[in-house]
């Protein structure tokens, strides 16, 4: 007696579908992931300007010092102080303000750290810098050895009006990180008394969004 044999693999019907309904699949995940991608880099470069404003205060306290935090195109922060401060910059500088106004101090580099050269087409809105004095706290200071270039401020200055989604909390200086395609966008509050806090910019803040702004 034969066994009747089956061809084994598929047939040109079998892939035919196989390969349409994984077009479709792919067809419906890239959007999703696509705007995935784009939060994942507006929250990369929040999470880097976080750590530096922190710093800048931990800095601040530790040297009992005033210290600038300022955003810059520098790509040798580390070699050149005073730096030039621009908004939307691709990194972040931290150095200190000499005490002296006789030019017999130096300011002194502390740290440094990247924004949007590591997520490109990210964009940062707000002030070029902020300082910090030796309590921890924002201060005005109009020689904070930071180098005026166009389109930003040569001094730091301190917040004079609360951020326009919280119209009852206390002055701070805000910064808004977004990128075109992403749908979360990201806000870095800093009050007066230097706390810093990241909100999700287009969620309302409320017992059920914490996480709003």
């Amino acid at each position: 007696m034969q066994r009747s044999r089956r061809a084994s693999g598929f047939t040109m019907i079998e892939a035919m579908v196989t390969l349409s309904v994984f077009a479709i699949l792919v067809a419906l995940g890239v959007p999703s992931m696509t705007t995935w991608i784009r939060n994942n880099k507006v929250r990369t470069v929040t999470d880097s300007l976080q750590t530096g404003l922190r710093l800048a205060q931990a800095e601040s306290l530790r040297r009992s010092r005033q210290v600038v935090f300022a955003l810059t195109n520098s790509t040798t922060p580390s070699t050149v102080i005073p730096l030039p401060a621009v908004a939307n910059g691709n990194s972040w500088a931290i150095w200190t303000v000499p005490s002296m106004t006789d030019g017999s101090e130096a300011p002194q580099f502390v740290d440094s750290g990247v924004l949007s050269n590591a997520s490109a087409n990210v964009t940062i809105n707000g002030v070029a810098a902020v300082c910090f004095n030796s309590m921890g706290r924002l201060v005005n200071n109009a020689n904070a050895n930071v180098t005026a270039i166009t389109g930003a401020a040569n001094n730091c200055v301190q917040p004079t009006a609360p951020p326009p989604q919280q119209p009852t909390a206390p002055p701070a200086e805000v910064f808004s990180v977004n990128t075109p395609g992403a749908d979360r966008p990201l806000q870095v509050n800093l009050s007066l008394g230097g706390q810093v806090h990241m909100c999700v910019l287009n969620v309302a803040l409320s017992a059920t969004h914490p996480e709003g702004c």
